[in-house]
C-alpha cells in the first residue's frame, strides 16, 4: 500500500475498470467527459510501484552488480517491486535491500519519489539507508545474480556517467559529494 503520495502524480480514477489483467501490467479504462461535452474512452496501465534504496556503509554506497533474464551484467542500485500490499514503500525498500544485499540498516529517509511515465500509475521511490547494522546472507530470487559492491562516492559518479542503465541517475548528478546525498531533505516522515 502506498502511504507517501506526492502531488500531481497521475493516478488511475477510481471509476475507471480493469480491461485487461497481465504479470506486470494492467490496463484501466474510464469514461472521460471532454471540455466539449463529449465523451471519450481514457486508458492508462497500472503496474507495481519500484523502490530503490541507496545504503551508505563505512563511507562508501551499496550498488549491486546483477544479472536477470534477457539482461546482460549491470549496475545498480538495491531495490525492486513493491508488490506486498500489507508494506508501505518504506517497508518495500528495507526488505529488497535485505534479499538483494543481506544488509540492514537503522536510519532511512525517502528522497525522490518520480512518476517515469504519466501515463502509467507507477512509481519509483528512492531512499537512502545509512547506520549499518548488519550483513546476512542475500535471499535472492531465482530470476537474479546479485554481487554487493561497494564503492566510493567518485567510484559512484564514474558508473553513471559509463553505464546505460543506472536506476536513478538524476540523484548521482545532482550530487556534487556523499555529503550532498546524505544531506537531501526526507519527502516523508514514516513512523
Amino acid at each position: 500500500m502506498r502511504e507517501y503520495i506526492p502531488d500531481g502524480i497521475m493516478t488511475i480514477p477510481e471509476n475507471a475498470k480493469r480491461v485487461f489483467e497481465g504479470k506486470i501490467f494492467d490496463v484501466y479504462q474510464w469514461p472521460q467527459e471532454l471540455y466539449d461535452g463529449t465523451t471519450e474512452t481514457f486508458e492508462m496501465l497500472r503496474r507495481n510501484d519500484t523502490v530503490n534504496a541507496i545504503g551508505i556503509k563505512d563511507g562508501k554506497v551499496v550498488i549491486t552488480h546483477q544479472k536477470q533474464p534477457r539482461k546482460d551484467w549491470f549496475y545498480d542500485f538495491p531495490g525492486g517491486r513493491h508488490d506486498n500490499p500489507d508494506e508501505n514503500e518504506l517497508a518495500a525498500a528495507k526488505r529488497e535491500m535485505l534479499e538483494e544485499t543481506g544488509m540492514s540498516f537503522r536510519s532511512w529517509k525517502l528522497v525522490r519519489v518520480c512518476q517515469p511515465y504519466l501515463k502509467m500509475d507507477w512509481l519509483v521511490y528512492t531512499f537512502i539507508a545509512t547506520d549499518f547494522i548488519e550483513q546476512v546472507q542475500q535471499n535472492l530470487d531465482g530470476g537474479e545474480q546479485i554481487e554487493v559492491v561497494e564503492v566510493s562516492f567518485e567510484e559512484l559518479k564514474q558508473l553513471a556517467r559509463t553505464e546505460k542503465r543506472f536506476t536513478d541517475n538524476e540523484i548521482i548528478d545532482n550530487a556534487s559529494s556523499l555529503d550532498d546525498l546524505l544531506n537531501l531533505p526526507a519527502l516523508h516522515k514514516y513512523d
